[in-house]
């Protein structure tokens, strides 16, 4: 008995029975240039007056990996263009640059036509892969509620002054 355990002593500390870990190469995932400069030098960031009639806000988020998105219009009463749109996002790079293109986007446009754009055009613009795509369906969703906000102040003051 003795004997085993010496020799199963002297195999222990002279054999090594892990395989070597070879070294492991990792490939960096880079963001599209878009990407990293609306990251970098994010356009619009900052907000407004909640309780400026002419203002709507647009707050939306996404429990799965935990992006909030604050989006944020003002609007010419008179023509009822967007003159100019602000944002903050708690958030990914991807969240970052989405919101962003979006707030240089709706600026100098008609309320109807900020509706149309598609979290698929800012994706597409900023070459987001498909597991960033909720970066700019958050995108587009804050765009809507924005502009369902600052409709709903509208009518309340339309209703109030009535």
């Amino acid at each position: 008995m003795l004997r085993i355990a010496a020799c199963a002593k002297r195999l222990v500390g002279t054999a090594s029975f892990e395989a070597p870990i070879p070294a492991a190469r990792v490939l960096p995932r880079f963001y599209h240039e878009r990407v990293v400069d609306h990251y970098d030098n994010p356009r619009n960031v900052g907000s407004f007056d909640k309780n400026d009639p002419t203002v709507g806000t647009g707050l939306v988020g996404a429990p799965a990996c935990g992006d909030v998105m604050k989006l944020q219009i003002k609007v010419d009463e008179v023509t009822g263009k967007i003159v100019d749109a602000r944002f903050k996002t708690f958030g990914c790079g991807s969240a970052i640059a989405s919101s962003s293109v979006a707030t240089e986007w709706v600026k100098g446009k008609q309320m109807e036509e900020v509706l149309t754009i598609k979290n698929t055009e800012i994706a597409k613009h900023l070459s987001l892969p498909p597991v960033k795509l909720h970066c700019s369906m958050l995108a587009e969703d804050a765009i809507k509620a924005a502009v369902k906000d600052y409709e709903a102040k509208k009518a309340s003051a339309a209703a109030a002054t009535a």
